[in-house]
């Protein structure tokens, strides 16, 4: 199979849609409806859910755009900083979007009583691993983070990929960005569904950990599929995608088997 998409959909005059863009909104729009369908269902001001919104865009965007600089390319960003701030041109890392997402929660529950932070992560989680899907599939739509060659009969010509010779465009490869959509989307059915049957009610952490788990896990595991993101990934036994998903997937471990602390109520005679 041959994919030659353009990245763009329209444009009018300076302004173009872009495949990419409008995946990246689209998980917005639809997560934030199923936030507003928890928050209503567990009785929690719509308010709160907006200034959710706010912190998990900031710390997405933020933290995407650091991981990338910092994972991937630290001694060019670090030279050149202003580069940073350079988000139109590219350059995300889903890492570092966890990481940004792990502190704006942090930052959001500050003042809250009624919010946990292991009750705001798993109900976030759920919408992160149907963004992540979206994601991916515009990653598809731009011929970027390519799978490696391959002769499975799936493969697929990256016609329009950037950045690859003329013959390397013609090599067929493993369509990596699907093999992650398709995980992220049975990972948001696994944990909407564990929300669902279970009314909410489940031990803090579960879902955090399980979402951390299957994510990252697969993550691991399709990385052997893909071409390296930066050369100094070549020749590694595991790459910088591999290394920052172990840590992740032992915290998701952990939160699996942590048992809350039981507050125990001791009553004295008067």
């Amino acid at each position: 199979m041959e994919w030659s998409i353009s990245p763009e959909i329209f444009s009018i005059g300076p302004f173009t849609v872009r495949w990419y863009g409008l995946l990246f909104a689209t998980s917005f729009i639809v997560g934030f409806q199923i936030m507003l369908w928890i928050f209503k269902k567990e009785k929690k001001k719509e308010k709160d859910l907006n200034d959710l919104v706010w912190y998990m865009v900031g710390g997405t965007v933020i933290g995407a755009r650091l991981g990338h600089c910092l994972f991937y390319n630290p001694s060019y960003y670090l030279s050149n900083p202003i580069e940073i701030l350079k988000v139109w041109e590219g350059g995300l890392a889903s890492h570092g979007a966890a990481v940004g997402i792990l502190i704006a929660v942090y930052l959001y529950i500050k003042g809250r009583n009624d919010q946990t932070y292991l009750w705001v992560m798993d109900r976030v989680v759920i919408t992160v691993a149907l963004a992540a899907f979206f994601i991916r599939v515009g990653n598809f739509f731009n011929s970027e983070i390519i799978g490696v060659p391959g002769d499975v009969p799936w493969a697929i010509k990256f016609l329009a990929a950037p950045g690859l010779t003329a013959q390397e465009r013609l090599m067929p490869r493993h369509p990596a960005q699907l093999y992650e959509a398709i995980a992220y989307l049975i990972t948001f059915l696994t944990i909407f569904f564990i929300y669902k049957i279970k009314d909410g009610k489940v031990k803090d952490g579960l879902i955090f950990g399980i979402f951390l788990i299957m994510i990252f896990g697969f993550r691991i595991f399709v990385e052997r599929f893909k071409e390296v993101q930066s050369s100094f990934e070549a020749g590694m036994a595991l790459n910088m995608g591999q290394i920052l998903s172990i840590p992740l997937v032992i915290l998701g471990i952990v939160l699996l088997f942590w048992q809350p602390k039981k507050v125990i109520k001791i009553e004295t005679k008067k």
